[in-house]
């Protein structure tokens, strides 16, 4: 999934234990449905936890 405001995706690479093995993993970003204010208009919006926590803080403010 993608956040609809920074555009956070999901990266990939590669898990390394002690032995150097290397197997496949992925880091998704914390993404969430949110209802944001976006041009004076209330938008449903996919938002990764860091834009959620900016918004919540720009607005109380």
């Amino acid at each position: 999934m993608k956040c609809d405001l920074c555009g956070k995706i999901p990266q990939y690479g590669h898990n390394v234990s002690h032995s150097k093995r290397h197997t496949k993993r992925d880091w998704t970003a914390n993404i969430h449905p949110a209802r944001i204010m976006v041009n004076g208009k209330m938008k449903q919006l996919n938002v990764c936890t860091r834009c959620l926590r900016t918004q919540n803080k720009t607005a109380n403010v």
